[in-house]
């Protein structure tokens, strides 16, 4: 080889070998992967996003694929398994092209001619893909409709739980779409607690928190909540300051002004109509003990997010110093109440009305690990309908969109002339890696259902794709299956799968900037190596 040719395929290596790590855990029959972090947590997924991230990735080359697997997340927030498979069999075929190559001496110009090759391949890909859509989503609004669109994002991370899963992402979406259609995914909260099982889980129009009340007050109906960043204390002065007491009169005086101090404060508060009292801070025993006697409910909030969280879901303000709040000040909720779910105590924020700020999925499981799966699952699922509500275009999933991709692109390639046609066929075919990880991972012969694929493909049904539920090698229409992939989520993949193939194949050198090797001096004194006689 030829210097060039011997770094890229280095690169194109070590990108093959993490596409390969995830590729065994796409779709869903994929395999689980065991990842151990830096911090020794354990991780216990087939979720593409969660292993990169708690890889540590060294080679810069496969950087870049990670690199465009995280933006997948960021953009479509699901799908990033299809860039990093996609990415991996693009370099794998541009590494058959170098092969089948030339003389040294025209490596780079194959280079180049690859690149360009698949650049307008993804260009005529991107042009074919709407062509490619089967369905739109009619109406955000109806709970069972957006059920069955989330159901195949569910399904690729938890086979067997999708429909009651994606029931429960639909029932807690659809109640805080505002009526401008700006869906926000962090409007979407997760609490998890341990016991039961996943069909225990539930959806609560407004929030949970995993707290205890801190006063005698557990229930509250038609709350109107006061909240404080502060804590529920009484002021304490900035200067340290001496009191000398002289008798045992003066030290009950002291004592006395600074609970009647306490006992105003507190019931300025309970005299403002506030009867649920939020802090961010500690609780003081006095302080408690006048909460008690005016019947508010205490709540303590450790997590700053967690009050700024339940300000926007009941619209309070938080105020920085215990003073009286004002009517507009005041946040409101039908109830708040300290429940009881497993042997967890549980502080409920309840809104009856439908179209509350916030949401909250309870999830219920036997292990940590398994409801982490599940959050992923409700995270994936999410991020799909805030992608429907940006797009309402749809395309048959299962390897069907692929096929047609893989078809009409090849066909494509016929019609160019020059060598650039070879990467363009090459960059078709990569589009098999799809439906053949599906099949792999399903234990049936790959090569099978991708000969039936084309076949049903060449009679122009565009929306068959692979049964994962058939046993043997069998093909169904995707679109009567409801098995169904955005639009966006396949579009950006392509679109960046294509772009961080591209980037690596443009890479001959790396070079890090780090010292040289070698003995290194050693670090005593400054001096060490001047003349000790001078």
């Amino acid at each position: 080889y030829s210097g060039l040719e011997e770094a890229v395929y280095r690169n194109i290596q070590a990108c093959k070998e993490l596409a390969q790590t995830t590729r065994t855990a796409y779709g869903p029959n994929g395999m689980n992967k065991m990842v151990i972090n830096h911090l020794e947590k354990l991780f216990v997924t087939n979720d593409a996003a969660t292993i990169l991230r708690e890889l540590e990735v060294q080679h810069p080359a496969a950087k870049m694929l990670v690199m465009a697997s995280h933006m997948q997340e960021q953009e479509v927030g699901d799908g990033t398994n299809f860039v990093l498979v996609f990415a991996g069999v693009l370099l794998e075929l541009a590494e058959d092209l170098l092969r089948m190559g030339l003389s040294v001496s025209e490596a780079s110009y194959i280079l180049i001619t690859v690149i360009e090759g698949y650049e307008k391949a993804c260009k005529k890909a991107l042009e074919i893909l709407p062509d490619l859509v089967c369905c739109s989503a009619k109406n955000l609004r109806d709970v069972e409709e957006v059920a069955s669109l989330l159901h195949t994002s569910v399904m690729s991370k938890q086979y067997g739980n999708e429909r009651f899963l994606a029931k429960l992402i639909a029932q807690a979406c659809v109640s805080i779409l505002p009526d401008s259609g700006h869906f926000n995914v962090d409007n979407i909260r997760v609490c998890k607690i341990v016991g039961a099982g996943i069909s225990a889980s539930s959806v609560l129009h407004g929030m949970v928190f995993k707290k205890e009340t801190e006063g005698d007050v557990t229930s509250v109906k038609d709350a109107k909540i006061a909240v404080y960043s502060c804590p529920f204390d009484g002021m304490i002065t900035e200067t340290k300051g001496t009191v000398l007491i002289k008798n045992a009169e003066e030290l009950m005086n002291f004592s006395k002004g600074e609970e009647n101090l306490m006992d105003l404060q507190v019931k300025a508060i309970a005299d403002s109509g506030a009867n649920v009292v939020v802090t961010g801070g500690k609780v003081a025993d006095m302080a408690l003990h006048y909460a008690n006697k005016y019947n508010l409910m205490l709540v303590r909030l450790n997590s700053k997010w967690d009050l700024r969280r339940l300000c926007k879901t009941v619209g309070a303000t938080a105020l920085p110093r215990l003073t009286p709040p004002t009517l507009e000040e005041m946040g409101h909720c039908n109830s708040v109440y300290l429940s009881e779910v497993g042997d967890t105590q549980v502080v409920v924020f309840k809104h009856e009305k439908e179209d509350g700020a916030i949401s909250t999925i309870l999830i219920r499981g036997s292990t940590d690990n398994l409801m982490d799966d599940i959050e992923r699952a409700v995270d994936d699922g999410v991020n799909t309908f805030k992608v429907l509500t940006r797009d309402k275009r749809l395309v048959p999933g299962g390897g069907a969109t692929e096929i047609e991709l893989a078809k009409q692109i090849t066909s494509y390639g016929e019609t160019c002339p020059g060598l650039d046609q070879y990467a363009i066929k090459k960059f078709a075919e990569a589009f098999e890696a799809i439906p053949r990880a599906l099949a792999e991972n399903s234990g049936v012969k790959a090569n099978e259902v991708i000969s039936k694929l084309y076949a049903v493909h060449q009679e122009g049904k565009k929306n068959v794709g692979f049964d994962i539920e058939a046993e043997a090698a069998a093909v169904k229409d995707m679109l009567e299956a409801g098995v169904l992939d955005t639009y966006l989520g396949k579009f950006w993949g392509i679109k960046l799968a294509t772009n961080a193939a591209v980037t690596v194949l443009r890479v001959d050198q790396i070079i890090m900037a780090k010292p040289a090797g070698g003995p290194k001096p050693p670090s005593g004194k400054k001096d060490w190596d001047e003349d000790q006689n001078d």
